[in-house]
């Protein structure tokens, strides 16, 4: 079994220096790098003493007591929580130019508003690259965690190919919503009297593609943000709070997935997107300053 542990190595200045040896390894995992030999000192009666120079394969030990937390790769978490904050601001902004005057589910009203976009592509390809930055960023929390043995390991595993499906349906979602919606309601509204009713007919079959295009997409953005937080406040690699609010950021995707599929873009959607929204830029914010104030490892010498 490949074992990880600790460099210890007690400093006390002056003569009174204390002797060190080599007495034990401490057993952190499978697969998460080679041993490291824990020091001893003979006044603690052969307990490990934690270095604040301390480093390992995964990135920062901590101790608190006889406690030992490892934590996540310091530059790929900053990546990470850097793409994320980064992909909702890209989503937020491209989706404030979105026009939303009339209800979404009054398609005669939101058809005439969608017709009338000069902008309907570029903002629709601004929310593909704002979550396609969403998803590199959990997938650079996948690596920056770097959990490699037992039951979380799978975990993320399943994670990250759920954000890898959740791009997936987005780029579909696009495709539906900014090119083939648009072209539609663009015929419906240019077309004759006689023509109106099929071509509205023709639209609205494309906007119940979008609706079940919408609902799974969410579903499956959701389970990822649900994963993810499942292996933070496991491992606790990450502040275990940020874990949390990103579960429950989770569950209101997951909620928005259920609501869409059953009822479209409803009133009763509103509650739920607004949860994610805000719940995503708090963890995400957090998650941004926690990585950031993530104090520099010292390369042990000798």
């Amino acid at each position: 079994m490949i074992r990880l542990a600790a460099l210890i190595v007690a400093d006390i200045y002056g003569p009174a220096r204390l002797a060190r040896k080599p007495t034990v390894e401490l057993p952190l995992g499978r697969g998460d790098g080679p041993p490291v030999t824990v020091f001893t000192n003979t006044k603690t009666k052969g307990e490990p003493i934690m270095s604040t120079n301390s480093t390992a394969t995964m990135g920062r030990i901590q101790s608190r007591g006889a406690r030992i937390s490892i934590m996540a790769d310091r530059t790929l978490l900053r990546l990470s929580a850097t793409l994320l904050f980064i992909g909702e601001l890209i989503s937020l902004v491209a989706g404030l130019f979105h026009p939303d005057q009339a209800p979404a589910n009054d398609h005669h009203a939101a058809f005439a508003g969608y017709a009338a976009s000069v902008h309907w592509t570029a903002i629709h390809l601004g929310q593909f690259a704002g979550m396609a930055v969403i998803i590199a960023g959990l997938l650079a929390l996948f690596f920056a965690l770097n959990v490699r043995s037992g039951a979380p390991a799978w975990v993320s595993r399943l994670g990250a190919v759920v954000a890898a499906v959740a791009l997936a349906l987005y780029g579909v979602l696009q495709a539906v919503d900014g090119v083939a919606l648009k072209q539609a309601v663009d015929a419906w509204a240019s077309a004759p009297d006689a023509e109106k009713a099929a071509r509205f007919a023709s639209a609205e079959a494309i906007r119940w593609l979008e609706w079940g295009v919408r609902s799974y997409q969410s579903f499956m953005l959701g389970l990822a943000f649900v994963l993810f937080a499942t292996v933070i406040v496991w491992t606790a690699r990450a502040p275990r709070s940020i874990g949390v609010l990103m579960g429950l950021s989770g569950l209101a995707y997951i909620a928005q997935g259920w609501v869409i599929g059953s009822e479209g873009f409803s009133v009763a959607n509103s509650i739920p997107t607004l949860l994610g929204i805000i719940l995503v830029l708090v963890w995400s914010i957090w998650l941004l300053i926690s990585a950031w104030r993530m104090e520099a490892l010292d390369a042990p010498s000798g």
